[in-house]
């Protein structure tokens, strides 16, 4: 994590829950996650994969190369964050409200994102990061969308 990085502030935009593999997320206003384990009401429970988070930037970027707007939840990431280089977040740690996320790695983009329509989102995904990263929960407690996300080492 850079200088620069640590203590930089942005915020949780949209949290998404998905039920089980392959079927739409849902998006909940709050959500409860749980440490050692990721969020309640998700399917992906425990390992090093609890959470998955996407950067609006990055979304909002990829959309541009795509030359047309999707919505995020279709990347099925559980958590949305806007002012945070997520890429520069890797081996670091991420204050989300009282959760605290220690982030581990790249979230790479698989072909299944192209299903429906969207051909060419995995591929826009690649470059920089663009698809997220992921991590486990250190410490647990309910996030709100509006939560402040803060960088530290």
């Amino acid at each position: 994590m850079t200088q620069q990085t640590r203590g930089a502030a942005g915020r949780l935009e949209a949290i998404h829950l998905r039920p089980a593999a392959r079927t739409p997320v849902r998006s909940v206003a709050s959500a409860t996650a749980i440490a050692g384990t990721g969020l309640a009401g998700d399917h992906t429970n425990g390992g090093r994969r609890q959470v998955t988070l996407l950067s609006r930037e990055a979304w909002d970027a990829a959309c541009r190369t795509l030359g047309r707007a999707i919505d995020p939840a279709a990347r099925r990431a559980n958590l949305v964050v806007a002012g945070i280089d997520l890429a520069a977040c890797i081996g670091g740690s991420l204050h989300i409200g009282p959760v605290v996320v220690d982030v581990l790695g790249e979230t790479r983009p698989c072909e299944l994102l192209d299903d429906d329509g969207r051909l060419g989102l995995c591929a826009a995904l690649r470059p920089e990061h663009r698809g997220g990263v992921y991590g486990t929960v250190r410490q647990g407690g309910t996030l709100q969308v509006g939560d402040p996300v803060v960088a530290s080492a």
